[in-house]
C-alpha cells in the first residue's frame, strides 16, 4: 500500500510540474476536490474525447451526437429519480470526525483481500515459471480459493443490504469486519445514512420568482428527453444510439484521489435505443466493443477487468463496469446498463408525451429499451496518465522519467530543436514547424543541451523530437529520436509528415478495434 501511494503523489507531482492538471483556484488555497486542465492536459483531454467521438459517433452510421443543455427542468430529475434516489450511504468516524462512503470502506476492505490474491499469484508465477497455469492455481490453491470466497460472500452481502437499503445492515457489515478509520485507526463509527448528491441552484431575476434547479448530475437524460426529437429529424431506425459528451455535477461529501472522483467532471455517454426483448444480445455487445476500445490504446490487457454488479440500480436489468488497474487498485473506468424501459417511459408519465417508436416492420408503437455506455472523461485521463508514466533505467546507470503517452493522444506529437541557436538553425527549425504545424501539434525548444531537451520531452510525453543540426544546411536531412525506444534516425525533411503521421494517426490506431 505504501509503494502505491508513493506512486500515486508521483503521478499527482508530475501532473501539475509538467502542466497537465492544476488545482483550482490554487492561488486561494484550491478548492476541494476541483481541478483545472492546464496547457498540456488540455489537449490529452480533447484528443480522448476525440478518440471516443470518432469511435462511437463517426465510425458507426446509426449513432449520431448531441449537445444537451447542462440546465433542465426539475421535473426531469424527479421523473428520472434522481431526486429521492440519487445518494450515497455516508458514515462518521466519531472519533476522527471524518466522513466516508460506507461502501467504499467495504470496498477498500476487499481490494486488499484481492491485492493478497495477486501476491499469491505473483509468488507462484516466479516459483513455477514457465510451468504455472494461473486460472489451476486460482481455483485450486485453498489459500487463494478462500480469499475469493470471502471477497465474494462480503461485496454480495453489501450489494443485497444496500439494494433493499438496511443500512443498520451495512454498518454492522463494517463492524464485523472491524474496518478501521484511514485517518485515525478508531473504529468508533456513526450510523450511515443516505444524502442526496445533486447541487441545488435557481433560476430567475428576483428571489420570489426564481425557480428551484438542479445541476445535471449525469448527462444522460438529456439524451432521453430529445429521444423523439432525434428519432424524426435523423429519420433512425432502430437500433439506433445517441452520443453526448459534457460536463456533470455532485456533490460529492468524500471526494478523493485526484481527479478520479471530483464534483465537477466530465462524461461521454451513448445511450443505445433497441427493441423490447433483445436487450441481453445489445448489453453483451457494448461490453465487447468498448473494451476493445480500450485495447485499441495499448496499455496492457491485464490491467482491465469486468466486475458485474451484485447490486443494480433501480432502472437496470443488467449492469457491468469495466475496472482499470490505478495506481490505488482496480477502479471503475466506464459502466455498461441495461436500463430496460425505465427513463423514457417516466419522462412519458412525467411530461404526458408519447416517448414511443413505431415500428413499421412489426405495424406497432413502443418504448424502446436501452442500453447505456457510459465513460468519465476524467478517469480515462488518470487511467491513461497514470499508466504511461513510468521510470526506467538506462544501460549507462541513469534513469529517466518517461510519459509513454499513447502518440495518437498525446498533447505535442513534436519538438524541433536547434542544434545551436546561431548559424541558421532556429530558422530552419521555424520553417519545420511551420510546414508541420499544420496537420499536427508541435513546439519549439532551444533551451539547455540537447540531451537534456530529450528528457524534458520524455517527461512530457512527446513522441517525436527532431534535431536540425548543420549537416541539415546542407543537405535538408536531421535527426529524428523516438520517445519510447530513444532511437534515432537520419531522414530527409520531406519524410517528417509521413513518420509522424503514421504513428499518431487516429484510423490506425483505431483499426486495431477490428
Amino acid at each position: 500500500m505504501a509503494k502505491q501511494e508513493d506512486d500515486f503523489k508521483k503521478v499527482i507531482s508530475h501532473a501539475k510540474e509538467y502542466g497537465y492538471v492544476f488545482q483550482s483556484s490554487e492561488i486561494y488555497d484550491g478548492l476541494s476536490a476541483v481541478y483545472d486542465y492546464a496547457q498540456n492536459g488540455a489537449e490529452l483531454k480533447k484528443n480522448i474525447r476525440e478518440y471516443w467521438w470518432r469511435a462511437m459517433v463517426q465510425l458507426n452510421d446509426n449513432i449520431v451526437g448531441l449537445d444537451a443543455a447542462i440546465f433542465m427542468h426539475p421535473t426531469t430529475w424527479k421523473a428520472s429519480g434522481h431526486v429521492d434516489a440519487f445518494s450515497d450511504p455516508l458514515i462518521d468516524n466519531k472519533d476522527s470526525k471524518k466522513r466516508y462512503r460506507a461502501d467504499v470502506l467495504v470496498e477498500d476492505y476487499v481490494a486488499k483481500i484481492e491485492g493478497k490474491i495477486e501476491k499469491e499469484v505473483k509468488k507462484a508465477t516466479k516459483r513455477f515459471g514457465e510451468a504455472f497455469d494461473k486460472e489451476q492455481f486460482l481455483s485450486t490453491n485453498q489459500r487463494v480459493v478462500d480469499y475469493q470466497e470471502k471477497a465474494t460472500t462480503i461485496l454480495k452481502r453489501l450489494g443485497k443490504s444496500l439494494e433493499n437499503e438496511d443500512l443498520a445492515d451495512v454498518k454492522k457489515l463494517i463492524e464485523e469486519l472491524e474496518i478501521a478509520c484511514p485517518m485515525s485507526g478508531s473504529k468508533n463509527w456513526t450510523d450511515v445514512k443516505q444524502f442526496n448528491l445533486m447541487f441545488g441552484t435557481k433560476l430567475g431575476a428576483s428571489t420570489e420568482t426564481a425557480m428551484d434547479l438542479y445541476l445535471r448530475p449525469e448527462t444522460a437524460q438529456g439524451i432521453f428527453v430529445n429521444f423523439l426529437n432525434v428519432q424524426k429529424t435523423s429519420r433512425m431506425k432502430i437500433p439506433f444510439g445517441i452520443a453526448q459528451t459534457g460536463k456533470a455535477f455532485r456533490n460529492e461529501i468524500v471526494a478523493r484521489q485526484f481527479i478520479f472522483r471530483m464534483r465537477e467532471f466530465e462524461q461521454m455517454e451513448m445511450q443505445f435505443f433497441i427493441k423490447p426483448g433483445s436487450q441481453k444480445e445489445w448489453y453483451e455487445h457494448w461490453k465487447a466493443h468498448r473494451l476493445r476500445w480500450h485495447l485499441s490504446l495499448g496499455m496492457g490487457e491485464d490491467n482491465y477487468r469486468f466486475h458485474d454488479h451484485e447490486k443494480l440500480a433501480h432502472y437496470a436489468d443488467a449492469a457491468a463496469d469495466i475496472e482499470f488497474r490505478f495506481p490505488f487498485g482496480f477502479k471503475e473506468l466506464e459502466g455498461i446498463h441495461s436500463r430496460t424501459d425505465f427513463d423514457l417511459s417516466k419522462h412519458q408519465e412525467f411530461s404526458g408525451k408519447k416517448l414511443q417508436y413505431f415500428d413499421t416492420d412489426e405495424n406497432k408503437n413502443y418504448v424502446p429499451y436501452v442500453v447505456e455506455t457510459s465513460i468519465g472523461l476524467d478517469r480515462m485521463f488518470l487511467a491513461v496518465f497514470s499508466n504511461s508514466l513510468q521510470e526506467e533505467e538506462l544501460e549507462n546507470g541513469t534513469t529517466r522519467t518517461v510519459l509513454k503517452l499513447p502518440a495518437v493522444l498525446a498533447p505535442t506529437k513534436a519538438a524541433v530543436f536547434p542544434l545551436v541557436k546561431k548559424d541558421g538553425l532556429p530558422e530552419l527549425a521555424h520553417e519545420i514547424i511551420d510546414d508541420l504545424k499544420w496537420d499536427f501539434n508541435v513546439l519549439y525548444d532551444q533551451k539547455d543541451a540537447v540531451g537534456r531537451r530529450y528528457r524534458r520531452q520524455d517527461a512530457n510525453g512527446t513522441p517525436f523530437c527532431i534535431t536540425v543540426d548543420h549537416q541539415s544546411l546542407e543537405d535538408k536531412t536531421v535527426t529524428i529520436r523516438h520517445r519510447d525506444t530513444m532511437e534515432q534516425q537520419r531522414v530527409a525533411i520531406s519524410e517528417l509528415k509521413a513518420i509522424i503521421h503514421k504513428e499518431v494517426d487516429m484510423k490506425s490506431w483505431l483499426m486495431k478495434m477490428k
